[in-house]
């Protein structure tokens, strides 16, 4: 991340984009697994509240292309008009935008490729107006492998059959083990014949992603990556307890095996859970439970 780190830092501390669970109480991550801190990138839109508004704009308008009501086409350009405006009018967000933008052409380099993507839903907050800001191309990618190319303005959106294996960089929110690229995002463009050379994203959680992308052949660059000084930063700001801090560190270290033992000696924690009236965290726990994804059973 060099000179820029510690803005976007600060930044993920202001908006709560990133959140540590209070002690005994480790957050399900989509996998399946259970961590003490979870990361909310599409919050430096500006705020949890305007970024919550986002995600739920987008998810109607995807709602509405499924009826039929509205043209896939449209989404791109309408997705760009509400990012562009956030850049004009919230500082945050023109920040970290800006910061995204630096680093392209300081660290990947303009000229090295020839698009850039965007995966649903959550990249969209940063793929649209990075496109606009660099005039590249940009793909929007569907979790069904679909896509559309919209012009670096987006006055014009297309369905393609190919783009001749031109060279794409791809811009994502997070990863921790890069696991849509291979499943979604990667065989997405290759059915366009698009080539993703590079991904970007704000935050890696350092949790095996950037070699996974190396295996695939893609260059993994992020601007913040997770490691002990930025829970140590937020023991200094006063945003978590010394008891936190330790369990954090245990957890970077050995995650799966910190996670087990928190499961051994709090067997309250899965019965609670499978309890909750919250259908994503029900699906989580069963999803821990089937695959016996910390060897419990």
């Amino acid at each position: 991340g060099g000179i820029y780190m510690s803005d976007i830092v600060s930044y993920l501390f202001k908006t709560n984009a990133i959140k540590f669970c209070p002690e005994n109480k480790p957050f399900w991550l989509t996998s399946g697994k259970i961590a003490p801190y979870f990361v909310n990138t599409q919050f430096l839109y500006g705020s949890e509240m305007e970024a919550q508004e986002f995600l739920n704009y987008i998810t109607n308008e995807l709602t509405l292309i499924e009826k039929g009501t509205n043209s896939i086409l449209d989404l791109p350009k309408k997705i760009f008009d509400k990012v562009l405006n956030q850049y004009n009018t919230n500082e945050i967000y023109k920040n970290t935008i800006n910061q995204l933008k630096e680093y392209i052409v300081n660290n990947i380099g303009i000229d090295n490729f020839e698009y850039i993507s965007g995966g649903e839903r959550r990249d969209w907050f940063f793929s649209n107006i990075l496109s606009y800001l660099l005039k590249k191309p940009h793909i929007t990618l569907f979790k069904n492998l679909t896509s559309e190319v919209s012009s670096y303005n987006f006055e014009n959106t297309k369905k393609v059959d190919s783009i001749n294996n031109a060279k794409v960089l791809h811009i994502a929110d997070l990863i921790t083990t890069a696991s849509s690229y291979p499943k979604s995002w990667i065989p997405g463009l290759k059915n366009i014949d698009g080539n993703m050379v590079y991904s970007l994203v704000v935050i890696d959680r350092n949790q095996g992603g950037k070699q996974n992308l190396k295996d695939l052949g893609v260059e993994s660059h992020s601007i913040v990556t997770i490691d002990k000084d930025i829970f140590q930063k937020a023991l200094d700001f006063g945003i978590i307890s010394d008891e936190q801090l330790q369990m954090l560190l245990k957890f970077f270290d050995n995650p799966d095996d910190t996670m087990r033992e928190f499961l051994k000696n709090h067997p309250e924690f899965i019965e609670e859970s499978l309890q909750s009236t919250n259908e994503r965290t029900l699906k989580r726990v069963h999803q821990m439970i089937d695959g016996n994804l910390y060897g419990l059973n």
